[in-house]
């Protein structure tokens, strides 16, 4: 396909980046003289927030709430997601709309018997493409946990991505974002991110021997969806062998690899070149950083649903966003839309 401009460049983003101060979380600050805004705790990811927004307009105050991704109510890592203040507009997400996530810790002991599977009995590789922000550290946590425990395979763990080893580093210097589980993980592990085994990969040869190694291993790279990044070329060169598994953790949008590798097609185009799928394709989506439907309307039970004028429901496929909508109703919830691109809303 011809190449397609892109919108800004890294340039543009190194200039924007001048432009961000940080701002402690629960605090109210000012904009402007007309202008306040509070962020709030939203569970999704380290430092994600509900965007609290008072606006003086007329002689009126009027408070809207953005909520963007809404997190589960246990983290494996990071504090639940807190009540925010009362909105008159409330912006909220629909990603999982439509869907119900399994238990927490079902889906921890299925990654326990899908790394035992995959490098034990087969003696394959086992791919995991994640987001390098939250979803990594919590599979590695989890993993943590298991050598903690003596029952994760003394097989070799890449973190096969630079930014989520930086990121890692930023989990790190925040425990007091740590939920009580993690803290008491602390009282006799130092380090909830790291154990013998574990290692983490930054130099783009080290990644590139990974793809040669006939070693069983674990490889979590990014990007999530596998639509670019390293994880790409570690998914082109394994999946043709039966031994080994990638294993889809979180949501992929429909054109992504990531969801067309789940479809069950026998091939697959990657990089331009046709592929047979005989490696394992599985999935485990309860480790999604997002919230089940059920889930985020418990999270909006804070507001006081007769003082919301509106209710907007974005960033989800429109069968998530209509079936999300009709729960919401149920629950009580008025004056729900979907709203169109570049829809204008007054209040």
């Amino acid at each position: 396909m011809p190449p397609v401009k892109p919108i800004y460049t890294s340039e543009d983003a190194v200039k924007a980046m001048k432009l961000f101060i940080g701002v402690a979380i629960d605090r109210k600050f000012n904009i402007d003289d007309n202008i306040t805004v509070k962020f709030t705790n939203s569970g999704h990811m380290l430092g994600g927030a509900v965007i609290n927004l008072s606006i003086r307009e007329n002689g009126r105050i009027k408070n809207i709430a953005y909520t963007g991704d809404i997190g589960r109510p246990y983290n494996r890592i990071i504090k639940p997601p807190a009540p925010f203040p009362q909105a008159d507009l409330l912006i909220t997400e629909s990603t999982y709309g439509d869907r119900i996530h399994d238990p927490n810790h079902e889906s921890e002991f299925a990654l326990l018997d899908i790394v035992k599977e995959t490098c034990v009995i087969k003696g394959g590789k086992l791919i995991i493409p994640s987001f390098s922000v939250g979803r990594t550290q919590e599979i590695v946590h989890v993993l943590n946990n298991w050598f903690n425990e003596g029952i994760l395979p003394k097989i070799d763990i890449y973190v096969d991505s630079p930014l989520s080893v930086n990121v890692t580093e930023v989990f790190r210097l925040h425990p007091e974002c740590y939920n009580k589980d993690v803290i008491k993980v602390l009282e006799n592990d130092p380090d909830p991110f790291g154990f013998e085994k574990l290692h983490y990969i930054k130099n783009v040869n080290e990644s590139k021997r990974l793809n040669k190694t006939k070693k069983p291993c674990v490889i979590i790279s990014a990007s999530g969806m596998a639509e670019a990044g390293r994880v790409k070329h570690h998914i082109a060169n394994s999946i043709d062998d039966p031994k080994n598994t990638i294993l889809i953790v979180g949501y992929c949008a429909p054109t992504t690899l990531g969801a067309r590798l789940q479809k069950g097609d026998a091939k697959i185009s990657i990089f331009g070149q046709e592929h047979y799928i005989k490696a394992d394709i599985k999935r485990l989506e309860s480790f999604s950083g997002h919230g089940d439907y059920k889930e985020m309307a418990d999270f909006l039970d804070c507001q006081d649903k007769e003082l919301l004028q509106g209710v907007y429901l974005v960033h989800g496929d429109l069968s998530s966003a209509e079936n999300y909508k009709d729960y919401l109703l149920q629950k009580g919830f008025k004056n729900i839309e979907i709203p169109l691109p570049l829809q204008t809303i007054s209040f």
